[in-house]
């Protein structure tokens, strides 16, 4: 055997995917799985690419089909499962063989995993883009041990979409750096996703319009700047038709979000980090609020009906286009900020304009937007899209537009949480003096926890609170 370049163990819905991506591509793959069945259906369903795949019954014939230095890709669950795993499968490597977890893992996870190695090879890799990504082309965000990288580069370049004849796949940084990236874009991609919702929240109740309309809107939007995956995909969501009520689908779909959990872990490493991620922590709360159908019913009934449909002219679709650029470029600014921060924090000087290149397709977020983004970030040294002259001037642009939608918005009653903590974020960051002092003050009052003085910057200052 030995004749396979790669292995994959696990062939759920994105490690099958990823699996013909791989032999679509050219490379001899060995797959495994631990239900024996899946596998050999697997690869009776490969059609012309089934040559190029050797389906195993054990992990030891895996690995004997592999040829050394070998390379094994994990596409099992996150967590426990990839412990498990790596335990089951280490001790049949040589110290040259290479493990790749390439599933949704926590950075953190990644990390102890990398120590856990001892030196043996070992990558962390996330893959965003769906199954869709998965089959025909993802962004990868590496992390790990740049010489380990490397030897499986060409593999993961060539099965990386493409943007402009360049791999939408790079090496982030050491340890846990990949995965970290991914989870950034995953809490990036929630509050693209709840900014839009609560734009077409303004279209349907404040504004009246169908769905049918609003997809027209988006399909629109889509030619201009807020071109992306997910402006596309609103659009023909909002024009699905449901055969059973002879409809819009979208009328009859719950509002209730589902997650599974890495735009939750995006807002808690914020904190831990202090990067202010504040339209990402706001889409990952309305997530958890939209699944409080009951509640939010009870709360209707007893203070009145929410959302009120807006005057004649209160807002334009030019205006609400506007609006959702600005937020879309705070939000951005955010999550390249908390990159910033993560950089500092662990020492892996994670490259900017790279991972802004590498999300240019292939994944979820991915937007026109991206490219100038990636150039912004290149020229900054303060790294901080807020600052590039080429976003600044957008902002400058359109947050009067953000602005007139968030208090339209709020005297209708019309909930905008991301966008509403998109323009709170703005209006603090061009604030020179805030109004912290206060707390300051009163921390000192009630804690003795001191403060320094505007006039002299003297530290450690106290109040003499007892005469007050």
């Amino acid at each position: 055997m030995s004749d396979c370049e790669i292995g994959l163990i696990g062939l759920g819905t994105m490690g099958a995917a990823l699996a013909l991506n791989i032999a679509d591509n050219g490379f001899d793959i060995a797959v495994w799985n631990r239900t024996t069945s899946v596998t050999e259906t697997f690869k009776s369903e490969a059609g012309a690419l089934s040559d190029k795949i050797t389906p195993t019954t054990t992990l030891e014939e895996l690995v004997a089909a592999i040829k050394p230095p070998r390379a094994i890709i994990l596409m099992v669950p996150a967590g426990q499962p990839v412990d498990d795993q790596i335990a089951a499968l280490r001790p049949l490597l040589g110290d040259d063989d290479l493990i790749i977890d390439a599933g949704n893992a926590n950075f953190r996870d990644t990390n102890r995993r990398a120590i856990d190695a001892k030196g043996l090879p070992f990558l962390g890799i996330g893959v965003s883009g769906g199954e869709e990504g998965a089959r025909f082309g993802p962004a990868i965000m590496g992390g790990g041990d740049r010489a380990t990288w490397d030897r499986v580069s060409h593999i993961l370049d060539a099965i990386a979409a493409d943007f402009n004849g360049e791999p939408c796949a790079g090496f982030m940084g050491a340890e846990g750096a990949g995965h970290f990236v991914k989870a950034v874009h995953n809490g990036i991609e929630y509050a693209d996703m709840q900014m839009i919702a609560e734009v077409y929240g303004i279209l349907r109740d404040g504004m009246g319009k169908s769905a049918g309309e609003i997809a027209e809107i988006f399909a629109s939007w889509n030619e201009g700047p807020l071109q992306s995956y997910l402006i596309e995909i609103s659009g023909k969501v909002a024009a699905s038709h449901d055969v059973a009520t002879d409809g819009p689908l979208l009328d009859v779909i719950v509002d209730a979000a589902g997650q599974k959990g890495t735009g939750r872990w995006t807002a808690i490493e914020a904190q831990h980090l202090a990067a202010p991620i504040p339209v990402i922590e706001a889409a990952v709360v309305a997530r958890n609020m939209s699944a409080r159908r009951d509640e939010r019913a009870k709360a209707e009934a007893l203070f009145g009906t929410g959302p009120q449909p807006l005057g004649d002219g209160a807002l334009s679709i030019e205006t609400l286009e506007q609006a959702l650029i600005c937020g879309k470029v705070l939000c951005y600014t955010q999550g390249f900020g908390m990159i910033v921060a993560a950089s500092k924090e662990f020492g892996w000087d994670l490259p900017l304009p790279e991972i802004a290149k590498v999300w240019r397709a292939g994944c979820i977020i991915r937007s026109s937007m991206l490219d100038d983004m990636s150039a912004s970030l290149a020229e900054n040294p303060d790294r901080d899209l807020m600052f590039a002259p080429f976003f600044a001037d957008i902002l400058s642009n359109t947050h009067g537009s953000l602005r007139n939608v968030v208090a339209t918005a709020a005297m209708n009653g019309i909930p905008l949480p991301a966008l509403g903590a998109g323009l709170a974020y703005f209006d603090t960051m061009r604030t020179a003096r805030g109004t912290a002092n206060m707390i300051q003050g009163q921390r000192d009052f009630f804690g003795l926890h001191g403060f320094v003085r505007l006039d002299d910057n003297s530290s450690d200052q106290h109040g003499p609170w007892a005469n007050a």
